[in-house]
């Protein structure tokens, strides 16, 4: 515990989702880790009726508090949980996700052993096996995660679904850029950030939250649009830091995505998962040249252009988590 209060605070956007924050919440009660030593702060991102029942509701013996906040997506509501935040460490998870009793207790022997700043992401694992859209989500996630860890360690990121960052470095760097008003790229910007810093990303896999993230097919392509969309604010991002703009990854990137079910999973649901990862880059690369069409200019130029607005943004079930490029 820091002089001045808790050492983690798990920062929980949200939006219109009471039943999924009910049970986030639930599992944030019953973490398994000294309750003066951490607290939650549920950001509300202008949702018509806020969950102040849901926190009242709550043991009194946990700290937790309800932070309500004007409608402006998932970067901004992060970032006003960061700034109302009390602890050394911002502990980054999402209203649909459940941490597993020991999340905080592997963390914090993650943090207790780094000698400089360190940001940490965890396991995150699908709870809704018999959802194939959910399953092939978090499929792509997980080859990412392999991918960019083996291939590309400058290009590694995690998702804010399950993320540790100490709170004075990241609001050193400026925390998530709030021009990704989409669920989508801010992530790995913050990321990519913190490497440009010359600092680490370590994954740690004992770090692990359940995500039950309900997906139809419409819904999934909707997703990886979003993302692509998203995509678009990043290679901008890299193109204001002098590191290029649009890049395609190698063949085997796209060989290695699609195969991936086929490889880890097997069985009967290998080849539609293989075809959902195909189709989530077709759906990826038209919500980028969207964006790029839409906003009426190159990467990297000069002319100013409108940015996403508040009807732009896709809805809060949409995870951040980007995509290929």
């Amino acid at each position: 515990m820091t002089p001045d209060g808790p050492e983690y605070s798990i920062v929980i956007p949200t939006y219109r989702r009471p039943e999924q924050l009910a049970r986030c919440l639930a599992a944030i009660a019953a973490l398994d880790f000294p309750r003066a030593r951490f607290e939650a702060l549920v950001v509300d991102d202008g949702s018509p009726t806020p969950p102040n029942d849901l926190i009242a509701s709550l043991d009194r013996s946990l700290q937790i508090q309800l932070v309500c906040a004007r409608h402006g997506g998932p970067a901004a509501a992060r970032n006003t949980g960061a700034r109302r935040a009390r602890g050394r460490y911002l502990v980054f998870t999402d209203d649909d996700c459940a941490p597993h009793r020991d999340w905080l207790r592997a963390i914090d022997r993650w943090t207790s052993t780094s000698t400089a700043p360190i940001v940490l992401g965890g396991r995150t694992v699908n709870s809704l096996a018999e959802n194939i859209y959910a399953s092939a989500s978090q499929g792509i996630v997980d080859f990412l995660y392999e991918y960019f860890g083996d291939h590309s360690e400058k290009r590694r990121f995690f998702t804010t679904n399950n993320l540790v960052i100490p709170r004075a470095e990241f609001m050193e760097i400026g925390g998530f850029d709030e021009g990704f008003a989409l669920a989508a790229g801010e992530d790995r910007d913050l990321c990519e950030r913190w490497r440009t810093l010359g600092r680490e990303l370590q994954y740690a896999p004992d770090m692990v939250v359940d995500h039950a993230h309900t997906l139809t097919f419409a819904r999934f392509n909707r997703q990886h649009f979003s993302y692509g969309r998203g995509a678009f604010d990043l290679h901008r991002s890299r193109a204001r830091r002098g590191e290029g703009s649009f890049k395609v990854e190698p063949l085997q990137f796209y060989s290695g995505l699609i195969t991936y079910p086929l490889r880890r999973v097997g069985g009967a649901h290998a080849v539609p998962l293989a075809f959902l990862h195909l189709w989530s880059q077709v759906a990826y690369a038209t919500g980028y040249f969207f964006e790029r069409v839409r906003r009426g200019w190159a990467v990297g130029s000069n002319v100013r252009s409108r940015p996403a607005t508040r009807e732009d943004v896709a809805p809060r079930d949409e995870n951040s988590m980007s995509g290929a490029a």
